[in-house]
């Protein structure tokens, strides 16, 4: 734990009030600060007074007045002001587990900490948390926070987590449940193991923790190509994903009309797997579970068809190229084809491509890797630009998970790149060639890889 302030933000309240980096934090208001849900929480207030211990050991205090929620303006040396903590399980399905060897040793590390559940929307499984943490999410109204569950049945979550203790973590949901915290949820699916029947069971035992747990993912195993030795796995197809779409959306119009939402939902790729068409975007509701892929699609199609309405007629902008991974890539052709209708001058095509650096059955844009990118687009007439998501980077970063930079993807196909957010609008004006925010240059940030990549839950 580190609460020695390592800068402070010009013109900040904490600026104002003169404090000095090489100072250390003690307390605000006289509440200790452990961490940043600490700093956060106590440090909302319009007042706040600060006590604190100047490098020669002396302590002093600071009143500050602010405007209510505005940051203090204090930095310190990790973003948490502690060390993540890590995972304590050895799930059967751990996304970690399946990479290559030789990659950034940060890729490596699973966390499974409640703050970044609260901070940054990272999955936790409450395995790892002491009754004295729990009780903290309680008393400082920590919510919402982000839970794999996988199953509700006590014996299996602990053979599914790789953890005998896993198991009491549901007790942990019902107890937060109890008192105000709301969980939004997530369920790795695994064929016969924790489908059919006890998915069924898992939906029912969450639904009754309702309106405490108040969405849930229902999204399918990843496995990439490097399993030797691990726990055997398979992936769905079209018949068992069909399986799993159904029982979950009758499950849900239960839902609807005990509880007036449907709480549970399929992500995009299991609609994509099975063939079948993806639910109207009212069946989405506020689209809570975006983060996992639940109607992902469908909105983006929303978003891009309004934008179209309300673009002008211009110019045919320059000729392009969209990459995107195998599951996103018919819709996006289908968008492509939408705004030729709209400018019939523009000239853009969609290339998918296939993921030969974790397996072919990874799909999703955001595991693509730069050498996927150059091997499969080299020497192809990409237009004069080239449209990438921008979940493809490393957050914060300037790279690909394989460390391949922006600049050596550019110079390899000889076309600049334009990152564009998973947004309609934006992917609209990124086409037309309207002028938007490039995703080419983020600052590194000391902790952010643990706040993005975090695929083993």
């Amino acid at each position: 734990m580190s609460t020695v302030i390592t800068s402070v933000d010009p013109h900040s309240p904490a600026a104002r009030a003169h404090i000095k980096p090489g100072e250390q934090l003690l307390a605000i208001n006289g509440h200790r600060i452990v961490d940043v849900l600490d700093y956060r929480f106590y440090g909302y207030d319009p007042t706040a007074e600060l006590l604190l211990r100047r490098q020669d050991g002396t302590e002093h205090s600071v009143r500050i007045r602010k405007d209510e929620g505005r940051d203090l303006g204090l930095n310190f040396e990790t973003y948490l002001m502690d060390r993540a903590h890590s995972c304590a399980n050895n799930c059967i399905f751990c996304f970690v587990d399946q990479m290559p060897k030789g990659l950034r040793k940060s890729l490596y590390f699973k966390d499974d900490d409640a703050r970044l559940s609260f901070l940054m929307g990272n999955y936790i499984t409450l395995t790892n948390m002491s009754p004295r943490a729990v009780q903290r999410i309680i008393d400082l109204r920590i919510s919402p926070i982000n839970v794999s569950v996988h199953t509700t049945d006590p014996e299996l979550r602990a053979k599914m987590l790789g953890n005998p203790r896993a198991g009491e973590s549901i007790a942990v949901m019902r107890r937060l449940a109890e008192n105000g915290i709301r969980m939004n949820c997530q369920i790795v699916a695994c064929p016969g193991i924790n489908d059919g029947p006890n998915l069924q069971r898992t939906m029912e035992d969450l639904a009754s923790m309702h309106p405490g747990v108040t969405s849930v993912a229902i999204v399918p195993v990843g496995l990439t190509r490097y399993r030797e030795g691990l726990y055997p796995l398979e992936q769905y197809d079209a018949g068992t994903a069909a399986a799993v779409i159904d029982l979950v959306e009758g499950f849900a119009r239960t839902c609807r009309k005990k509880y007036g939402t449907g709480i549970f939902w399929c992500s995009d790729e299991f609609y994509l797997l099975a063939g079948r068409e993806l639910p109207p975007e009212e069946s989405y509701e506020s689209f809570a579970q975006l983060e996992n892929g639940v109607g992902m699609l469908r909105l983006l199609e929303s978003e891009f068809t309004a934008a179209l309405r309300l673009a002008d007629d211009a110019v045919p902008p320059s000729p392009f190229t969209v990459a995107t991974g195998l599951d996103a890539a018919p819709m996006l052709a289908h968008l492509v084809e939408l705004a030729k209708e709209k400018c019939p001058g523009l000239q853009g095509q969609v290339i998918p491509i296939v993921n030969r650096f974790f397996g072919e059955q990874i799909v999703v844009s955001g595991l693509i890797t730069g050498q996927d990118l150059i091997a499969q687009l080299k020497g192809r007439d990409l237009g004069r630009r080239l449209l990438l998501p921008d979940n493809m980077l490393r957050y914060h970063e300037n790279v690909f998970l394989d460390d391949v930079t922006i600049r050596q993807v550019e110079e390899a196909l000889g076309v600049p790149l334009t990152f564009v957010p998973q947004d309609g609008f934006e992917l609209c004006d990124a086409m037309f060639g309207v002028e938007t925010e490039q995703k080419q240059s983020r600052p590194a940030g000391d902790d952010s890889e643990y706040y993005q990549y975090n695929p083993s839950h």
